[in-house]
Parts: structure tokens; sequence; C-alpha cells
């Protein structure tokens, strides 16, 4: 495995201090993984303020990579929205950044993503 796509649950779990997350982002840095965050997801769960300290220095880890969500990204996102009927452009955003990078993804909700891709490979946070 290279890495891991990491969403909206996934971050908030990690800020929460969840065992499980604590223990992959440590994983993560021994291993040197990288931890892919697309843009929209950062979006969804930054709020700023010292509460969220530990997902700053997350953020600006070495390990992870922040997708920024570009013209041809955004496309990509829409066509996988036109194709499977989602309408959340964020969820959408998370299978591309995983699909591309060959990643499974932490999430809290596995149904939102394998309704978009079945096929994802999806872990609880």
């Amino acid at each position: 495995m290279t890495g891991t796509t990491l969403d909206s649950g996934a971050l908030i779990a990690f800020e929460r201090g969840s065992a499980r997350m604590l223990a992959l982002v440590e994983r993560a840095t021994d291993h040197r993984l990288t931890l892919a965050v697309p843009a929209g997801v950062v979006a969804q769960t930054w709020r700023g303020g010292v509460r969220q300290a530990r997902l700053s220095r997350l953020l600006s880890a070495p390990i992870s990579e922040i997708v920024p969500l570009d013209e041809l990204a955004a496309r990509a996102v829409g066509l996988l929205c036109a194709r499977t009927g989602a309408t959340d452009v964020v969820d959408a955003s998370v299978v591309v950044c995983a699909r591309e990078r060959s990643h499974q993804v932490v999430s809290s909700d596995p149904n939102d993503l394998l309704a978009i891709d079945h096929r994802l490979r999806v872990a609880a946070p």
C-alpha cells in the first residue's frame, strides 16, 4: 500500500484522538506512506482555532498531501457524479483521489462512498 485517502470523518476522528486514527498516522509516518486529503474534505472539517491544533499539524505534516480540486480533477468528479447519480461532490472527489492513487479510504460513512464505487476499499476511522 502506498498510502490512504482520508475523508472528513477520518479527520474528525483524528482530531478527537481516535486510537485507530492515531495509529494509522503513526504507521504512515513510520513507513513514509502518503495520507491524501482532498481539498473539499479540508473545507468540510476546517474551522480553525486552538481546538484544531492536532489537525493543523497533520495537514501540514510531510506525509500529508492536500489534493487540489483543479479543473481536471473537477471534471473527473463531475463525470463520476453524472455516471453514478452522486450529488455530493466532496464524496466523489474522495473516490477520484483514492482511485488515482490506488488507496484505501478511511471514512466514517463507507456506504456513501461505496454507492459511488462498490470496489473501493474502505476502512473505519
